[in-house]
């Protein structure tokens, strides 16, 4: 497998107080939730404000000493950190998983920028910066379908190596999987990736929340792609070689959820995982859906 990038910059303000909490086996949590705007031209070129909240977790010492700063709600911060893939049991019963923002660093930024009041009582920033960048290997076959408006739409599962040396100093391993959607050209220009083709993805993280056959409100993390570039297997059996995307900036880019429909779904997709998109995501929505515990921490 390739070796693993995996970066996430954020660049928002604290929709809420943050808060510190510990875990059963003493482990300090320092949860928060960033929240900002992309502004977006679509294909119309209309520009639109995409709203985004992501819930960031900083683990062990760094928790407490993030705590003793006393952040508040409307404090405008940097976040740079990388996507954590966890899975547990449900206490209902069966396997539950998600992906969330482990930050590594979270500056607070010294101007106040304008904050957005959110309809759920929190504020978000109303730029702000959202951008992921990953290396890893392309877990299955994708297949590119079509919405009903003629877009095309290609899902990438991607797993992300991780390693590490614990406290013992033994080398530890983990595998994040992570889910990215590319959009009309690049979701053309990429339809000929296989399982196992490493690749570099950038683009912007997104929420997206549903509700599930059994009535329950859902929600997972995924990269919106705005470049994919597909990498050589090794000297001795290179890529093929796919098409990559143009790069687009914020204003430009062609792969944004702004221009397409919300509510009509696209071919071939589970009724049961339709939903809305950030600018649809309460702040509350979904927050309480983490593990029961913190297990095997890369410190």
């Amino acid at each position: 497998m390739a070796r693993g990038m995996n970066h996430v910059y954020l660049i928002g303000a604290l929709a809420r107080d943050p808060e510190l909490r510990y875990t059963p086996s003493g482990t300090a949590v320092f949860e928060a939730t960033v929240a900002g705007e992309d502004h977006i031209v679509g294909n119309d070129g209309r520009e639109r404000k995409l709203p985004w909240y992501h819930r960031v977790s900083i683990l062990g010492k760094p928790a407490e000493w993030q705590a003793e700063r006393n952040l508040k709600g409307g404090d405008a911060v940097m976040v740079e950190g990388s996507l954590e893939y966890s899975q547990w049991e449900a206490p209902e019963g069966g396997k539950r998983s998600m992906v969330r923002v482990k930050a590594l660093r979270m500056e607070q930024l010294g101007t106040q920028p304008e904050l957005v009041q959110d309809a759920g009582g929190g504020v978000r920033m109303g730029s702000g910066m959202n951008e992921v960048v990953l290396i890893g290997n392309v877990t299955r076959d994708p297949e590119l379908r079509y919405t009903p408006a003629g877009d095309a739409v290609l899902g990438l599962g991607l797993a992300v190596n991780e390693t590490w040396n614990d406290r013992q100093g033994q080398k530890q391993e983990k595998t994040h999987w992570i889910d990215v959607t590319l959009w009309r050209e690049l979701a053309e220009s990429m339809k000929d990736l296989r399982k196992g083709d490493p690749v570099l993805v950038r683009g912007r993280l997104v929420n997206e929340a549903w509700t599930d056959r059994d009535g329950n409100k859902r929600n997972s993390t995924k990269v919106e792609a705005t470049r994919v570039e597909a990498l050589s297997r090794g000297a001795a059996s290179p890529n093929s070689g796919y098409a990559a995307a143009t790069p687009a900036g914020p204003r430009t880019q062609t792969a944004s959820s702004a221009a397409r429909p919300q509510s009509t779904g696209y071919s071939q997709r589970p009724a049961a995982n339709t939903g809305n998109r950030s600018g649809g995501l309460d702040i509350d929505q979904g927050l309480d859906d983490f593990p029961p515990d913190e297990e095997d921490l890369p410190f």
